[in-house]
C-alpha cells in the first residue's frame, strides 16, 4: 500500500515558491516592456513634432527665397522656371 501524505512536502514548498517568483518576474517583465513601449510612443511623437516644425520653417525660408528671387531677379526667376519646365517636359520624351 502506498501512503500519501495530504502535507505539503518539501519539493511541493520549493516548487509553490518558485512559481510565485516566476509570476513576480513575468509581472515584472510586463511592466517593463509597457514602460518601454510608452516612451517610445513619446519619443516616436517628439519626432515626428519636430520634424513637422522643421518642414514648416523650412517651407516657409524656401518661399520666401523664391519671393525675394522673384522680385528682385525676375529675369533670372523666369529663365530658372523655363530651364525646370523644359527638362520636365524631356522626361516623359525620348531624346
Amino acid at each position: 500500500m502506498v501512503h500519501t501524505s495530504t502535507k505539503p512536502t518539501h519539493f511541493h514548498r520549493v516548487f509553490g515558491d518558485a512559481k510565485k517568483q516566476a509570476g513576480g518576474v513575468a509581472d515584472a517583465m510586463t511592466d517593463a516592456a509597457q514602460d518601454v513601449y510608452g516612451q517610445a510612443r513619446e519619443s516616436a511623437a517628439d519626432v515626428v513634432d519636430t520634424a513637422r516644425r522643421a518642414a514648416r520653417r523650412t517651407a516657409g525660408s524656401l518661399a520666401q527665397a523664391l519671393r525675394d528671387t522673384i522680385e528682385h531677379q525676375p529675369y533670372v526667376a523666369v529663365a530658372i522656371a523655363l530651364g525646370v519646365g523644359w527638362l520636365l517636359g524631356r522626361m516623359h520624351r525620348p531624346l
